[in-house]
């Protein structure tokens, strides 16, 4: 949840030294941007599968489904990446769940991206959804956040040129299994990202000490990388995250929660009893926008054809007004009788 506003207190020297300082680390190091100018067709070939991990609590109780998938795509004829991520469980009962669809370049820049999540809570519902696209050089951001009946909306446009490194909740997941394919995570990895508030801030990533992981009784190397998103407002927010050799996700967790989701079984077997996310299409970005379009051209048809045909709605007025007037029991059968005159064959047979 959002921290409250806060009293804005006078700038005093001491602020203004501490926002100097937070700017100056705010700068995307050029490693970073090394990292994404050397991305290559083959590498983004390597990233295209998708993982499934099992949540589970603290006392190791199953609580839900953690699946992110890459795939190749097209968007308004670009082709690209969609990065679509879920999880959905429930924490003390309480159902909630994270959706992150976006649609990247090959060197993950963010064409369109929507971030939804929600917590149920007995009283009332916590929803959030974050809505960003580019579009002429600018990105636009539009959040909505649902605290029970209290609706707050933010919304944000920025220069692409002044988020050049950006990290968005979508692209941070392409951009460790490029890593974790390197084999390496180079040191001052500096990029940028938004807060809750949706200011630009810093996120960092930096690799782990390899370790073993026992999955379905055998000892496996994994690979980890730790991905930190710094506020002003709030404590920096990490999550650590380690991988098999392939790249496939094999645990995930937030520093400080009782939860972590961990891989069950191994990608070859993993793969034949793989079962594909069902499809929220108004979860996706792409499938709804083809909705909307198609509903508006339907719409616009419809009005065409009416307005070309005026005796459709004086028949129809004129039916429901007979129709009212005599009340019949048997709506079929009156309907049967009244518009038989207008076919061209009246006959008994017909």
């Amino acid at each position: 949840m959002e921290a409250p506003d806060e009293v804005e207190s006078p700038d005093y020297p001491l602020e203004e030294t501490k926002r100097a300082k937070d700017d100056a680390e705010m700068e995307v190091s050029e490693e970073a941007i090394t990292f994404l100018s050397l991305i290559e067709p083959v590498e983004l070939s390597k990233c295209v599968f998708a993982d499934s991990l099992v949540t589970m609590s603290e006392g190791g109780r199953d609580i839900g489904r953690f699946c992110v998938s890459v795939e190749f795509a097209h968007r308004a004829h670009q082709p690209c990446l969609l990065v679509h991520a879920q999880s959905q469980g429930a924490i003390d009962n309480s159902p909630c769940g994270t959706t992150v669809t976006a649609y990247l370049t090959a060197d993950l820049e963010v064409l369109e991206e929507d971030h939804h999540e929600y917590v149920k809570l007995d009283d009332h519902i916590l929803d959030k959804r974050c809505h960003m696209v580019q579009c002429d050089g600018q990105m636009s951001i539009d959040k909505v956040t649902t605290d029970g009946k209290e609706v707050t909306r933010d919304s944000a446009s920025y220069s692409m040129d002044a988020l050049r490194g950006l990290v968005t909740e979508g692209s941070n997941f392409l951009l460790m299994r490029l890593m974790v394919l390197r084999k390496k995570v180079p040191e001052h990895m500096n990029f940028i990202s938004f807060d809750q508030k949706l200011r630009i801030r810093w996120t960092t990533f930096r690799g782990l000490e390899e370790e073993q992981m026992e999955i379905e009784g055998e000892t496996v190397e994994v690979f980890g990388v730790e991905r930190i998103v710094h506020s002003v407002d709030e404590s920096p927010t990490t999550w650590q995250c380690y991988f098999l050799p392939d790249g496939h996700l094999a645990s995930r967790l937030q520093v400080g929660s009782p939860v972590v989701m961990k891989l069950l079984q191994l990608p070859s077997q993993k793969e034949e009893a793989y079962h594909k996310m069902p499809l929220v299409w108004e979860e996706d970005i792409q499938m709804r926008s083809k909705f909307l379009d198609r509903k508006e051209e339907l719409k616009a048809d419809h009005a065409s054809y009416l307005k070309a045909h005026p005796e459709i709605r004086a028949l129809i007025s004129d039916f429901l007004q007979f129709l009212l007037l005599k009340k019949p029991n048997d709506v079929f059968q009156f309907a049967r009788e009244y518009f038989l005159p207008f076919t061209s064959d009246t006959s008994q047979d017909s």
